[in-house]
């Protein structure tokens, strides 16, 4: 039976990254990111639908991805969706679909130079965007994000 399990996003990040670090010290950052739609009605008339979706970026991939992107940033995100369940403090079960990414374009003119200035060795891409890689891509971290602690209306988006 084949198996598939790939995604490929752009899209704007609708609030600042959210740097957290594992208990070994190992960086995870969250992103928000805002992924448009736009679709003629049923009458011809332009409308625009948004899926707003939760990206996990690991490692030293989550450090730049932290340093360099902001609330508006427009990035392509490929990744795989992962999900996870937890319990609350309430008790309550809780769960959540989300992109775990493999890889962060940063499409945004002023951050590519900033980075390319700082990280230029990271800036492969040829149509000049940031193309940012973990460089442990083939390994994936042990920690999983329920060894990350997560503010409280974290859990409330994702219940």
């Amino acid at each position: 039976m084949a198996n598939l399990n790939r995604v490929f996003l752009i899209g704007n990040l609708t609030r600042d990254p959210e740097l957290r670090y594992t208990p070994s010290g190992m960086a995870v950052v969250t992103l928000r990111l805002a992924v448009n739609h736009r679709f003629k009605d049923r009458s011809g008339e332009l409308k625009q639908d948004a899926c707003f979706i939760n990206v996990v970026v690991w490692d030293k991939q989550a450090e730049t991805s932290n340093q360099y992107l902001k609330k508006g940033s427009s990035v392509l995100i490929e990744g795989r969706l992962q999900s996870r369940s937890w319990q609350d403090n309430e008790g309550k079960n809780r769960s959540v679909v989300e992109v775990r990414a493999d890889r962060v374009v940063f499409l945004d003119g002023s951050q590519k130079r900033s980075a390319a200035k700082d990280n230029s060795e990271q800036d492969q891409n040829q149509d000049q965007n940031i193309d940012v890689e973990s460089t442990n891509n083939k390994t994936q971290p042990q920690e999983t994000l329920n060894d990350v602690s997560w503010p409280q209306e974290m859990d409330e988006q994702v219940s």
